[in-house]
């Protein structure tokens, strides 16, 4: 499950958000991984013999990152171990790859091994992060 402000975070909990910037900790040894998820992804619609492009739900509840090394220690320890937080609700794909970043870079996470993280990449406009596109 996923945590918002100490609170367990529902689907009826999105309104208008886009997606979210998260924190997740390893319990055992407090290592942690921070990262972004969209709470829609990409699909396709046959619709009167034409594909229509549409937005379905992603798998961001059963969750764990992208990075292989966080993903094999929940296989290993279970997933009851690692605590996942929510740290910013997004309203665009921009303010997600914005903060995700910030965050990296403020809590100094590529300089350190109490991170899984090991890289970091975005493509990040002004006017998108602003609101004004």
């Amino acid at each position: 499950m996923w945590f918002y402000k100490d609170v367990e975070f529902t689907e009826e909990l999105i309104g208008n958000s886009f997606g979210f910037v998260y924190c997740i900790t390893n319990l055992t040894n407090n290592r942690k991984y921070i990262g972004k998820k969209l709470f829609t992804k990409a699909g396709r619609k046959q619709t009167k013999g034409k594909i229509k492009k549409i937005r379905v739900t992603s798998d961001w509840m059963a969750y764990y990152g992208s990075n292989t090394e966080l993903q094999n220690d929940v296989k290993t320890l279970g997933a009851g171990l690692f605590h996942r937080e929510i740290l910013f609700l997004c309203a665009t794909r921009s303010e997600c790859s914005y903060r995700e970043t910030n965050e990296i870079f403020s809590r100094g996470v590529l300089l350190t091994e109490n991170y899984y993280n090991s890289w970091v990449s975005a493509k990040i406009h002004k006017a998108h992060v602003l609101g004004k596109i």
